[in-house]
């Protein structure tokens, strides 16, 4: 089988939004309409894979529906592969958009065999034809010999796999994932993972998926948009979000870490209760104002002395390493230690300042 996606424009955009908003009417008399996407941009280049990722309520699936056609705009504007799709006014069904839909319950036909599940969008094809179909598909997601079975007869895992087989089968533009692995158990998720990262990339799949877990955004995704009341607050790969976050709210999303307050002395000095610290900070805060510096759990080293003031008030086990809460002068860090420490011991804090962020 040939795919059709593998001859693309490396700076070509498969989906391009521009100033969207989407209003939920409401139930008040009169009748206001709630925001819930607000001027929104997204730019997704062809054969990329993009995570939306954030909390509950912030607007990651009401993207999604607008983007399959399921959600109409109140303003701006969709292109599918330079195609106008959506405007407000100009509005192409979602039927008419060969976009693919995959969802967290996998929505399988329960009374149609794996095959007939894979086959089932390929109406136009010969017999024959969706036969040679649906074995490459399910040898690709690498479950061939399993056509004669049931939904009900596979594992979580699997029907996941045949949900992705039937997607792929008819050759989608993009690809829409709604929280795909939620459902999927703790053990089998992470190679499932990497199996369908694999599989995407192999084929050139252009994918949007939804998500909470920064985990799985960052196993999965080439970028990420972390989303916050209807706006992306931040749009990049996940190193750019994670080392150089925007804001406090993709930096405290991103990753665990503690905010040490300080007063800028000069360029790069800055006093703390744990004494002057070195870090390149941004020209924005002025000298003698006062501030903050994130400071990631493995950039705060913990060491067991006890003639230092600091105290351990907080220990949690994470199986390769201990993470510590540690009382400095009233300040709480957040720290690790190579060391096996018990609450209520006193230890130095050391600062690794490379890549730490002020705010």
């Amino acid at each position: 089988m040939t795919s059709q996606y593998k001859a693309v424009k490396a700076e070509s955009f498969a989906l391009k939004i521009e100033g969207l908003t989407c209003h939920y009417p409401s139930n008040t008399k009169p009748k206001i309409s709630t925001p819930v996407l607000e001027n929104l941009n997204l730019s997704v280049q062809q054969g990329e894979i993009v995570c939306l990722l954030g909390a509950s309520g912030c607007g990651k699936t009401t993207l999604l529906k607008a983007i399959a056609g399921l959600l109409p705009l109140s303003s701006g504007q969709m292109k599918l592969n330079d195609n106008l799709i959506d405007d407000g006014d100009h509005w192409i069904a979602p039927e008419q958009r060969n976009i693919g839909l995959i969802f967290q319950d996998y929505a399988l036909f329960p009374h149609l065999t794996v095959s007939e599940n894979v086959a089932f969008g390929l109406q136009n094809h010969s017999k024959s034809q969706r036969n040679v179909v649906v074995e490459s598909m399910l040898d690709l997601v690498h479950l061939s010999g399993l056509g004669d079975r049931y939904p009900h007869q596979l594992s979580g895992g699997q029907q996941q796999r045949v949900a992705i087989a039937r997607s792929l089968a008819y050759q989608p533009d993009l690809l829409l994932l709604d929280e795909p692995f939620s459902n999927i158990d703790t053990q089998v998720r992470h190679e499932l993972i990497r199996d369908i990262r694999r599989i995407f990339k192999q084929q050139g799949v252009t994918a949007i998926f939804v998500t909470h877990s920064r985990e799985e955004a960052f196993a999965f995704s080439d970028k990420m948009a972390v989303m916050n009341n209807g706006v992306i607050e931040q749009f990049g790969s996940a190193a750019q979000l994670y080392y150089q976050p925007s804001s406090k709210f993709v930096a405290n999303f991103l990753g665990g870490g503690c905010y040490l307050p300080a007063q800028k002395l000069a360029p790069s000095r800055f006093d703390t209760v744990l004494g002057e610290l070195h870090v390149v900070s941004a020209d924005s805060i002025a000298v003698d104002q006062g501030c903050e510096i994130l400071l990631r759990p493995q950039q705060v080293l913990l060491q067991l002395d006890e003639s230092s003031d600091n105290r351990v008030l907080e220990q949690q086990f994470m199986g390769d390493h201990c993470r510590y809460v540690v009382d400095v002068q009233g300040v709480q860090l957040l720290g690790q230690s190579h060391h096996l420490l018990e609450v209520g011991q006193n230890v130095s804090v050391s600062v690794d300042c490379d890549g730490a962020l002020v705010f």
